[in-house]
């Protein structure tokens, strides 16, 4: 057993509202500058839809993550060394700049300074990356927000097209009868990343001591590899430095023990950061597991007991300190993933095991059930109603569980569950704890977990230590956090913070 330790997120899909404020906020720390107007590190989806950038899940098109051979091995499923060799130069599996969008500004100059006359000044959209004027404005990276472009744009998703014979009228589009959830997106970070993989140069690299993956851009040479390598398009090319760029998890804030810029201003509360303990030397065959249905499990069994003497003894001979053990043990992302077992990955079938996971929505399902005349609240009834949902389960389960609606009801079963239990306590009713045991919780396990879903403080919901002892006022002297907290270079030049340091460790 070699334990390695990986800070990791969870979103709760249910408290999600669509505002976008993390995708400003990491725009503005991270992406503000020339190269990268096209970049969102963290972007919002309104599901179903296309996506940004255009039908990302299409890896039919794209030619993103693993895929396992005859023999049980993996590889990549853009090819190998030979075959990226021959596409060096024209690579047919890389997104063009329309298929995330042409960004733009007007000019306002226009409005602003036009002298007087008859005629109403106009200001024109222009291109940010070449200047020239835009005669029409046809794509955007929320372009189909909310329900708005529902009726031409849903229809395309990848995973509708993908199930909408097996779901049949589940699935339909017409205003009054469609539904849709928020799904905010950044790099997933994964134990298994093929971004890193496919680097020719070794730029890419997951780093030992907390799992963030990076780019070194020194010695980046833009050959963009990773970009099609990575089957969440969470890696991107700046166009003026000829370098490539990811979310970097907010590195110098979590080295100092603060949460990622989106977690610590997203108006939800529905980010959690927290510390996973894992079996490095279970992650290769974990994610070769033969059948999609068990990668979902089979990552899960690669994650370890922080409160095992065992795993604690082994963690601490792998160079783990008693901070991150501590740590490990409070993790938020541990509870929900590991004890309660209501978050999902994206995607497992990629099989990059990713460590970026998600509570599933569930439906207003209270009020669909009420609607009928029934008690909404009532717990049979709510089990009852999981199969009708309007938000069709085998679509979740084939975003969260590659195809398997078994887990995904589950976690719904157990999310009306903890709504049904808390009603009696809110109500001043005896606990009902034949609610709890339906779905395998104890009552109090029912009560903790609400407490961490729905009214949880930010020291609950961020458990984040800071780098080894010896490291950590050296790094809070090298990246001194200001309000902006991820300061950049000059206006077209890659940021300070992703020039790592040759001090820190790499795996």
């Amino acid at each position: 057993m070699r334990v390695m330790a990986q800070i990791a997120m969870v979103m709760n899909l249910d408290k999600c509202i669509g505002c976008h404020t993390c995708s400003v906020t990491c725009k503005q720390a991270w992406t503000n500058r020339q190269g990268t107007e096209y970049v969102w590190f963290n972007n919002v989806e309104t599901l179903p839809g296309q996506g940004y950038p255009r039908r990302w899940e299409d890896q039919e098109k794209w030619k993103g993550g693993w895929e396992r051979t005859r023999s049980g091995k993996l590889r990549l499923r853009a090819g190998g060394r030979l075959k990226n060799l021959g596409n060096l130069f024209a690579n047919p599996h890389l997104p063009q700049l329309d298929d995330y969008y042409q960004p733009w500004t007007y000019e306002y100059k226009n409005l602003t300074e036009a002298p007087a006359g008859d005629d109403m000044p106009t200001a024109r959209p222009v291109s940010q990356v070449t200047g020239e004027p835009i005669d029409k404005i046809e794509w955007g990276p929320n372009w189909d927000d909310n329900l708005g472009g529902a009726p031409a744009h849903a229809p395309k998703d990848p995973i509708v097209e993908k199930i909408r014979d097996e779901v049949g009228e589940k699935i339909r589009f017409e205003f009054e009868q469609s539904f849709m959830f928020y799904l905010p997106r950044i790099c997933e970070h994964c134990l298994n990343p093929a971004c890193v993989s496919s680097c020719p140069s070794g730029a890419m690299y997951k780093r030992e001591e907390d799992g963030i993956v990076l780019v070194d851009q020194d010695r980046c040479r833009g050959w963009r590899m990773c970009v099609t390598g990575c089957p969440y398009k969470k890696v991107y090319f700046n166009h003026r430095t000829g370098k490539a760029e990811k979310c970097t998890f907010c590195f110098p804030r979590i080295e100092v023990g603060m949460p990622t810029v989106c977690s610590e201003t997203c108006v939800g509360r529905m980010r959690y950061l927290g510390v996973m303990l894992y079996d490095a030397d279970r992650v290769a065959e974990a994610a070769a597991v033969e059948d999609e249905h068990d990668l979902y499990p089979s990552q899960v069994e690669c994650f370890l007991d922080p409160h095992d003497p065992a795993v604690i003894e082994a963690a601490r001979r792998s160079g783990i300190t008693d901070e991150w053990l501590r740590a490990a043990r409070d993790s938020p992302v541990h509870d929900l993933i590991a004890t309660y077992q209501v978050a999902l990955p994206l995607h497992p079938e990629y099989r990059t095991m990713p460590m970026v996971w998600y509570v599933p929505p569930l439906s207003p399902v209270v009020e669909a059930v009420a609607a009928t005349g029934s008690d909404g609240e009532d717990a049979g009834n709510l089990f009852g109603a999981i199969d009708a949902l309007r938000i069709p389960v085998e679509y979740l389960a084939a975003i969260l569980t590659a195809g398997d609606t078994y887990p995904v009801e589950a976690v719904l079963r157990r999310m009306a569950a903890m709504r049904a239990y808390m009603r009696k306590i809110n109500l001043g009713e005896e606990r009902d704890e034949s609610i709890a045991r339906a779905v395998g919780l104890t009552g109090a396990e029912m009560e903790d977990m609400f407490r961490l879903l729905a009214i949880a403080k930010a020291e609950d919901r961020f458990v984040v230590p800071t780098a080894a002892r010896p490291e950590a006022e050296a790094l809070a002297d090298t990246h001194p956090l200001d309000a902006a907290a991820c300061p950049v270079d000059a206006v077209g030049e890659p940021p300070v913070l992703l020039n790592i340091s040759p001090t820190r460790r790499r795996s």
